[in-house]
């Protein structure tokens, strides 16, 4: 029998693609399930976005090109950064990557050294730990509770720093939790950045257009020049574009950096398909309009499935205002009996006695640092969560002491 790596056996599968796995599955069998665990867009990518990729095609942008990005694709992210957040970078700060999760796992290649460790807010995405242990870092949960929007204060920061604190992950908005960080909350938190002159902030905004509660989005990289220097800001088209299918993210960081993961991306993708990078450029700089209205439809989501959420006993949950995820709180219902009997005493229990008897998918807490939760993703049509979220009362309702 061939022998695995260890680095490959210590990884656990995504849940989350489970889960969408999982709920096409029983669609394909005739269930009627409603699912709430694709972290994509349920909109089409735009038509000017899509005739850009063709147009690439037809003139035959079929061919290898260079392996950061085109001149032209990293220039448009350099423009995109100076309109939207007044920030002054070149090409030479930009690497044009396969999506932003395969920049951020260049990023941790390039800058972390084994026994080195990510601090890493909690509830986070599920391939940050696993990309810090693949780069052979550690990794140091700092707990965000309930009672704060599951934001860490400087105050939890300052004490979880060690010598060997290398990376500190940010994502706001955030995934799972669906909350975004204020300006002076994040400058609250770069103060303590700055006292300890070898950390490095990787900054995770792939949802910062997707913004529809009281706080403007602030990009962390734009505080000062001083955190400029510390920043890895990660970004891309898949999130407020609705081009997830199309693997294209990028990373903007200092020239070294870049410099460094172009190195490895090298050795792994060479550059991305060339016929992407004129449609990425057409996202950023053509019309936002289907960007705006998809904010709009995502904003009444969340108010919709926020209202729904909380008017059901024993679940408690933090508003969403941006990203499109909602993170409830059930440990109130652990020790509870589902209809066959059955002692539902964790978030994975939930969510498969929930999946079984209801035919809703959410992906259970666990792997997103948060076991006291489930996550749900509303990028679904709003027909969706009136339906989903009535069988989730109903489930509820039905569970025995």
């Amino acid at each position: 029998m061939t022998e695995l790596s260890e680095r490959v056996l210590r990884l656990k599968p995504s849940s989350t693609l489970a889960v969408t796995t999982t709920a096409r599955e029983l669609r394909e069998q005739g269930y009627d399930v409603v699912s709430f665990g694709a972290g994509e867009p349920d909109f089409n990518t735009p038509e000017n976005i899509v005739e850009a990729g063709c147009q690439a095609l037809r003139q035959g942008k079929a061919r290898y090109e260079n392996v950061a990005g085109t001149p032209a694709a990293r220039q448009a992210v350099a423009d995109y950064f100076k309109s939207r957040f007044n920030r002054d970078i070149t090409p030479a700060n930009v690497i044009i990557s396969t999506g932003a999760k395969h920049a951020l796992y260049l990023a941790f290649m390039a800058l972390m050294n084994p026994g080195q460790e990510l601090l890493l807010p909690s509830p986070y995405w599920v391939s940050y730990p696993a990309q810090a242990q693949l780069a052979g870092g550690t990794v140091k949960e700092i707990p965000g509770s309930l009672e704060n929007n599951f934001k860490i204060t400087p105050d939890q920061l300052e004490e979880a720093i060690t010598p060997n604190s290398k990376v500190l992950m940010l994502c706001s908005p955030s995934n799972p939790a669906g909350v975004v960080y204020s300006r002076q909350e994040l400058e609250a938190i770069a103060e303590v950045v700055l006292r300890h002159p070898n950390l490095m902030v990787f900054a995770d905004e792939i949802y910062e257009r997707l913004v529809y509660g009281p706080e403007e989005f602030t990009s962390f990289a734009t505080l000062s020049p001083e955190i400029a220097q510390r920043t890895v800001t990660f970004n891309g088209v898949s999130k407020s574009y609705a081009m997830t299918g199309w693997r294209v993210g990028y990373a903007v960081a200092e020239e070294p950096i870049i410099k460094a993961m172009t190195k490895l991306q090298g050795h792994m993708t060479s550059s991305i398909t060339a016929c992407t990078m004129p449609a990425m450029i057409e996202a950023l700089t053509g019309p936002q309009d289907a960007v705006n209205s998809m904010v709009k439809q995502f904003a009444q989501r969340a108010a919709r499935i926020y209202d729904l959420m909380k008017a059901i006993p024993g679940i408690k949950c933090a508003r969403p205002t941006g990203a499109f995820y909602i993170l409830p709180d059930i440990s109130a219902l652990f020790g509870k009996k589902d209809a066959d009997g059955k002692d539902l005493n964790s978030a994975a229990e939930f969510a498969q006695s929930l999946l079984r008897h209801k035919y809703v998918a959410v992906v259970p807490g666990e792997d997103f640092g948060a076991p006291n939760h489930i996550r749900l993703s509303f990028a679904t049509s709003m027909e969706q969560i009136d339906k989903g979220l009535q069988r989730l009362a109903e489930f509820v309702a039905e569970l025995q002491p």
